[in-house]
């Protein structure tokens, strides 16, 4: 998938213009995307949508000093230019942190699915649900959507990427008099979608939601799936921050290099793998996989170039946008947590009494890894089986005290989000319920 030549010479003429207005150095960022989505809603296909988008992010220092304009769809150089520099004058003086040359185009990952294929897709997955359960609703989206990046500067970094990404959501309702359950399971993919997955995990959560009973209560063990295990990689992901430690506002920014968590854990980013995949950061650093936590150790801090130098290591290619008007920041893609063994359904039939929680209500934790949220969806274990829904029910305790205890991770993995991880047995959580 090549840019456009329009887009190109835009760009490389905003880089002329800057520097010629006085710019020592500049930066054109370039995100252009074009999706096709479908939605359902009432177990009935609603509508069916195409949009394109263009932005273009400025980055120039005058003087030292940094200015970022931002353009969305046409727009005058000129102007972006003027406003950039504008900006500049109003900013504090900083080191210029800009890739050195380099030239590289970037294969396309991904493969491009009609529209017409998504919706047979979910028409397929809504059919399949409602012949187990006439009485619910459900609703969907699904999306094919292609996404080109274009990262010029004026020290001759020029690189373009592309990605074609597939994206599906599926949910289902079931209100049966004053009882309200809502079940969701989404993903992202290249390539392909496993919406049949997603219709099969509503349908055991279905089974398992067929009678309330009363939560188990108390400091007892607590299995998240793999939809809720984000909840605890989160925490993670906020602690080795190169920024936060930089900060001094992560609770291990004097840790490196110790034990903090259950030498069960290792996480690790690995940026050339599944939907998220991609082969340079914002800032035109290439990616790399590393540890950053390792048999429990942490081992890694992820950073981009500013934090980098801050912390006197090299970038580990983790510099990315927000969003266009924002600069880069420390971001990690594609964090995997490495697996134990068996499954979910070993886990429950480990276990005599225990909360299974799927999905959940809330904030999540705080920087210093305390949390307290409500179970918007989660099962009692009793004797090695799920024998019902919990409702009205809390969960709170503290991510890195439950992580440093003993860990138990399945075996099986999938995506949520851009964490690849099993489901995960923890201890030392508290579990209150109203009822």
């Amino acid at each position: 998938m090549q840019i456009a030549a329009a887009q190109l010479m835009q760009a490389e003429h905003l880089l002329s213009l800057a520097t010629q207005s006085g710019a020592a150095v500049a930066e054109v960022y370039q995100a252009s995307a074009r999706s096709q989505p479908a939605f359902f809603e009432a177990n009935r296909l609603k509508q069916l949508e195409s949009s394109e988008s263009l932005g273009t992010a400025l980055r120039l220092w005058c003087q030292g000093r940094p200015g970022l304009a931002v353009a969305y769809g046409d727009f005058e150089p000129a102007q972006l230019v003027e406003k950039a520099v504008a900006l500049a004058q109003l900013n504090a003086s900083e080191p210029i942190e800009l890739a050195a040359a380099a030239r590289a185009t970037f294969p396309t990952l991904g493969a491009t699915v009609p529209v017409e294929v998504l919706v047979e897709q979910g028409r397929s997955a809504i059919a399949n649900l409602r012949d187990q359960y006439p009485e619910i609703l459900c609703s969907a989206e699904l999306e094919c959507e292609t996404a080109t990046t274009l990262l010029l500067n004026s020290r001759g970094l020029h690189c373009t990427t592309a990605d074609i990404s597939l994206s599906a959501w599926l949910g289902a309702e079931w209100v049966r008099g004053e009882n309200f359950l809502g079940i969701y399971e989404d993903e992202e993919a290249r390539d392909r979608l496993a919406v049949p997955d997603l219709a099969a995990a509503i349908a055991q959560r279905l089974d398992w939601a067929k009678t309330n009973v009363s939560a188990p209560t108390g400091r007892i063990p607590v299995i998240f799936t793999r939809k809720a295990a984000g909840l605890l990689w989160s925490a993670i992901e906020a602690a080795t921050n190169g920024k936060r430690l930089v900060e001094q506002a992560s609770p291990w920014s004097d840790s490196l290099g110790q034990r903090l968590l259950d030498p069960a854990l290792t996480l690790r980013q690995v940026p050339d793998f599944g939907p998220y995949s991609c082969p340079i950061d914002d800032e035109g650093t290439p990616t790399q996989a590393f540890d950053l936590i390792r048999a429990g150790e942490f081992v890694q801090p992820y950073c981009d170039r500013v934090t980098g130098r801050q912390l006197q290591q090299a970038s580990t290619g983790n510099g990315f946008r927000p969003s266009l008007d924002r600069y880069p920041t420390p971001s990690l893609i594609n964090l995997c947590v490495e697996p134990g063994t068996g499954d979910l359904y070993s886990l429950i039939g480990s276990l005599d009494r225990a909360l299974l929680v799927d999905q959940v209500l809330g904030g999540g934790p705080d920087l210093s890894g305390d949390f307290s949220v409500n179970v918007d969806l989660g099962y009692c274990i009793e004797r090695g089986a799920v024998v019902g829904r919990v409702k009205d029910t809390m969960l709170a305790g503290n991510v890195y005290t439950a992580l440093a205890d003993e860990v138990v991770l399945a075996g099986d993995r999938a995506w949520q989000g851009s964490y690849y991880t099993p489901a995960v047995l923890v201890n030392g959580l508290s579990v209150t319920t109203q009822s």
